[in-house]
């Protein structure tokens, strides 16, 4: 029984693959904005407006840390959970780390129809959405490419990150 950190962007699938991966293995399923909502007792976006960018990591980082406690666990993160607070260096002691990467333009395309508020994209639509996924993604890519493993999310599926884990 380990620990498994889903990473990658926003819209990146970390949850709702995270969820069939876990059910596949039998695993506890836990996501870290979820999490986040209930210490916080609101939602990312409240928290982004009342505490800021820095109070939201603050709290992602302490739910990280918890989950070293427990163990047949698929963990969902944040799209910057692995860029601040040493969080990849944690996940990577801790656990096995999956980077579902994904184009700048699948990102875009499932962002754009995405009903979840993400208060890092609050009012971008077209070309300034296009712009910022690909800025952060380019900010981001040395962290997430630190992973153990890293798949294409546009097609991934819980047998393939079964067979490269634990190598069946």
């Amino acid at each position: 029984m380990m620990r498994i950190y889903l990473i990658g962007f926003m819209g990146s699938g970390k949850t709702s693959f995270g969820r069939r991966l876990a059910r596949k293995l039998d695993y506890d399923f836990v996501d870290i904005d979820q999490e986040v909502e209930s210490l916080a007792g609101q939602k990312v976006a409240g928290v982004f407006a009342e505490r800021g960018e820095e109070g939201f990591r603050n709290l992602e980082c302490e739910v990280l840390r918890r989950t070293a406690q427990s163990s047949g666990v698929v963990v969902a993160t944040g799209g910057g959970t692995p860029c601040y607070h040493n969080n990849m260096d944690f996940m990577l002691e801790h656990g096995v780390t999956v980077y579902l990467k994904m184009s700048p333009l699948s990102l875009y395309r499932r962002l754009e129809m995405a009903r979840k508020e993400r208060p890092l994209l609050k009012g971008l639509k077209g070309e300034e959405l296009l712009q910022l996924i690909e800025n952060t993604l380019s900010q981001r890519e040395g962290v997430y490419n630190r992973s153990h493993c890293i798949i294409k999310g546009e097609t991934v599926r819980p047998r393939q990150v079964i067979s490269l884990i634990f190598g069946h």
